[in-house]
């Protein structure tokens, strides 16, 4: 995944569906609320830890580490982790997606309020909450640049050394690995940030296959809570949408 300047064919999200980096001193604005937008970038230094497979992590007893999902060289078939081991009661109630290099917003969507539909939907579906969906049109994969702001509550317990990696897979290969740092959260908190994605220059090749393949993209975003895997969310693409 991967300038543009404003255009007609802007790539914005044309349909959803789903339930849902080491950065020194991270640039930080107002918000309108009046709060405070740190932005992070992805950690440089990250190098793969040895090769893993999703079935060797689910065959060990102790929980799962940042280093062992950089060992990971597919997409997962299925969830890591449970809902419930989310015991920090983190939600992620906002999300946007903008061009950094025109301001433009491709996607936002905010999460609707919690009903008791949603949980029975959630105890009956074990990727409720977890996976989304997403089109985009095929300009979206030359954008060098983007921004994903993320507003999420937490609960009654403190979260030290918040951290996320996100891994991008077209099939069997894997396109881009991002890893941000949240730091700490003090309980009960609502708290909001801008992660920085730089994307790869792909080749017009790859481009091609991914628009012509829709859904063949896909996401594994791992959260840890002092380097233990909390939660495991999942997604796919497509390019394909306007055409």
């Amino acid at each position: 995944m991967s300038g543009a300047k404003a255009r007609s064919d802007a790539p914005v999200a044309e349909n959803v569906s789903g339930s849902g980096h080491s950065s020194a001193a991270p640039p930080r604005d107002r918000k309108p609320s009046g709060g405070v937008l740190k932005r992070l970038k992805s950690r440089r230094s990250q190098v793969d830890s040895r090769p893993v497979t999703e079935e060797e992590l689910r065959a060990q007893s102790g929980h799962i580490t940042p280093e062992e999902v950089l060992g990971l060289r597919v997409a997962t078939r299925g969830y890591l982790c449970k809902p419930e081991d989310n015991i920090y009661s983190i939600d992620f109630i906002r999300f946007k997606i903008r061009d950094l290099e025109t301001g433009t917003v491709l996607f936002e969507i905010a999460k609707p309020p919690h009903s008791e539909d949603d949980e029975e939907n959630r105890e009956g579906d074990a990727s409720a909450g977890r996976f989304v969906r997403y089109q985009f049109t095929p300009a979206f994969l030359r954008l060098r640049t983007v921004g994903a702001t993320v507003e999420f509550t937490v609960g009654n317990r403190p979260l030290n050394n918040f951290r996320m990696i996100e891994r991008h897979y077209f099939r069997d290969h894997l396109l881009k690995s991002f890893d941000f740092d949240f730091g700490f959260c003090i309980p009960n908190s609502r708290n909001t940030c801008e992660h920085i994605y730089e994307f790869p220059q792909l080749s017009e090749s790859l481009i091609r296959q991914m628009v012509e393949c829709p859904y063949e993209t896909r996401s594994d975003s791992f959260y840890f809570v002092d380097n233990r895997l909390v939660m495991h969310n999942k997604a796919d693409y497509a390019y394909n949408g306007g055409q």
